[in-house]
């Protein structure tokens, strides 16, 4: 929008010449509007770096502890997690340590969200990734309890998310992690991919096509890097897009069938 009005500005005063200045200013307004407040500080992608991986660490570890004990696969999840993040010793050791602050029946997980909303809450793409990864820890060991998924819906909702709009999400998460590896040998394939998506097999091929765009800009590396997702926590989405891209590929081609099935 700005680099628009820019434009237009920069030929209404300096003629001709000046639509390219005023377009390469309003470019970078937009920029900064896309980002947020301080988005083109470095200073402040940095504190926005480390708050959301605070964040994410101390919340995994309240999760794992919402049953009342930290198992063994959520233990082994979360060292997976940091061998993917291709953490230095130092910061798995710090990792860790927020792991266990959050894990401690003591440890009120409420401030630390009201530092995330004050530092990120402004992105739209952090607060969803922050449950989306939350979710991902949560089903480390197949499925949600009752606790877990009560203390995801306290969170969503701090996040702003209204409890419908979480169940989506929860849905489609829950559902990209059929197709990890590309994609999915279960008999209810067909189905699982649409809930991917967030679609149903009534969706018209422009609706599936537009929830998929929009999951994939979601999870695009740029703009979360932009957004102040840290660089290291960028593969964990570059899976997920690669598992909605196969839930895509398989809705293609059971359409791409059906249109060959029909009668000429």
């Amino acid at each position: 929008m700005f680099k628009i009005l820019g434009a237009l500005v920069g030929f209404f005063i300096f003629g001709f010449l000046g639509i390219f200045l005023g377009f390469f200013i309003g470019s970078l307004m937009d920029r900064y509007k896309a980002l947020g407040p301080g988005g083109m500080n470095p200073f402040n992608t940095a504190r926005r770096q480390s708050v959301f991986l605070e964040t994410v660490f101390i919340l995994m570890g309240k999760l794992a502890k919402a049953d009342g004990r930290v198992s063994e696969t959520e233990v082994s999840h979360v060292e997976q997690f940091m061998q993917k993040l291709g953490m230095t010793r130092e910061h798995r050791l710090k990792a860790i340590a927020l792991f266990k602050q959050g894990a401690s029946p003591s440890y009120d997980i409420h401030p630390k969200i009201n530092e995330f909303l004050s530092i990120c809450g402004y992105s739209h793409s952090l607060r969803q990734m922050l449950l989306v990864y939350l979710i991902i820890m949560g089903l480390s060991d197949g499925q949600l309890n009752n606790a877990e998924e009560e203390l995801l819906r306290v969170i969503a909702d701090r996040l702003g998310y209204r409890q419908a709009a979480f169940s989506q999400l929860l849905d489609m998460v829950m559902n990209q992690m059929h197709f990890a590896g590309g994609r999915s040998t279960s008999a209810s394939a067909l189905d699982d991919a649409y809930k991917a998506l967030g679609v149903s097999k009534n969706s018209t091929d422009q609706e599936i096509k537009r929830a998929y765009r929009k999951l994939m800009s979601q999870y695009h590396p740029d703009k979360l890097m932009g957004q102040g997702v840290p660089e290291e926590m960028i593969a964990v989405a570059t899976e997920q897009a690669k598992e909605v891209q196969a839930a895509y590929d398989l809705i293609k081609k059971s359409i791409a069938i059906r249109i060959m099935q029909r009668p000429k």
